[in-house]
């Protein structure tokens, strides 16, 4: 089978890699009907992260072919979404909701890669979900969305507590970001405030719900959410970008007894103690949970509540996967489906 390998910052390659069979009993083994490419893998394809010879991928829906022996939930046949994170299910830190810390974890990244042809997907049960039927070719990026980038958004604004009645801030205006105003928007946000640059993304976050459009950052940025908030700064906020500026200013854009859902990978952040002390915020995140959300995210989507797959405005099959990495790279795209 075909596979994206990433040798070193900039270098990607679609290589032939043995196909994958069934190793444990709760293994299963799906042929990917659709992938694509994350924000967080231009970290290593910027030579912020180490890379050598990675196997590339962790977003994925497909139908399976093949389920080990002690696989209950899904069969061969089945259309599946699944988490970047490979979870048991039955752990007590899964059961308590949090299954991207599961005491058996694997990300799907470097270990399995799923911009592929086919992928063995471990502990099955505790990390796919079948949906109802199998979806026509209109659904497949929204439901591809769920896997990873709307299941983190949705995370960030469940960790930001963004609700009714709240004004809601997303700082970052990538696919995660923008997935993030969905998530406001759907857990019934009064006010959404977009931070972003960019005409296009911005069009895209009033798609989704933005109801603000805030330009500035650092400092101008805070002051322009304390003044769209009568000094107090945001209810919630998300951070979805994960460097020292960016976390800065979701703290300082948060109002005291607010909350920061950050889900950005961080990179040097460094927080000051007395930032921290004096914001009187609350924090919560990390690697998005995206498997307890999956049952509920492919519903909206199978009854076109939602389509978070406006996010993917780039198709390009699997062989050009360089060129998506290119295009995301020089921000000519905020994220690229890869046809398999």
């Amino acid at each position: 089978m075909r596979g994206v390998i990433m040798y070193g910052p900039g270098d990607v390659r679609v290589e032939e890699r043995d196909d994958p069979t069934i190793v444990d009993p709760t293994d299963a083994v799906i042929r990917l009907a659709a992938t694509c490419i994350c924000g967080s893998d231009l970290w290593p394809y910027r030579g912020a992260d180490q890379v050598d010879h990675a196997k590339m991928g962790h977003e994925y829906v497909g139908v399976v072919e093949e389920v080990g022996a002690q696989v209950t939930t899904i069969k061969p046949g089945d259309f599946v979404v699944g988490s970047f994170v490979i979870s048991d299910g039955t752990c007590e830190i899964c059961r308590s909701g949090y299954p991207s810390s599961c005491v058996h974890r694997i990300f799907v990244d470097g270990a399995i890669g799923t911009q592929a042809d086919k992928a063995r997907i471990p502990y099955a049960d505790g990390t796919l979900v079948a949906t109802p039927g199998q979806p026509g070719p209109d659904l497949i990026p929204h439901l591809l969305a769920a896997s990873d980038v709307l299941g983190t958004g949705w995370f960030a604004a469940v960790a930001a507590q963004a609700g009714p009645g709240k004004t809601v801030a997303v700082v970052g205006d990538g696919a995660v970001g923008l997935m993030g105003i969905l998530a406001a928007k759907q857990l019934g946000a009064e006010r959404i405030v977009a931070m972003s640059r960019h005409s296009g993304r911005q069009d895209l976050a009033r798609h989704f719900g933005a109801t603000d459009i805030i330009e500035e950052r650092g400092d101008a940025g805070i002051a322009r959410i304390k003044e769209l908030t009568d000094g107090f700064g945001a209810h919630s906020v998300i951070e979805a970008v994960g460097t020292q500026e960016s976390m800065v200013q979701a703290i300082g854009s948060t109002r005291p007894g607010g909350n920061v859902g950050f889900v950005g990978v961080t990179h040097d952040v460094q927080l000051p103690g007395q930032l921290l002390f004096l914001s009187q915020v609350q924090i919560l995140g990390g690697p998005a949970p995206v498997r307890r959300f999956l049952p509920e995210l492919i519903q909206l989507i199978w009854d076109r509540q939602i389509e978070p797959g406006k996010v993917l405005d780039l198709t390009l099959p699997l062989e050009q996967a360089a060129d998506g990495y290119k295009a995301m790279d020089e921000r000519r795209a905020t994220k690229v489906l890869l046809t398999v």
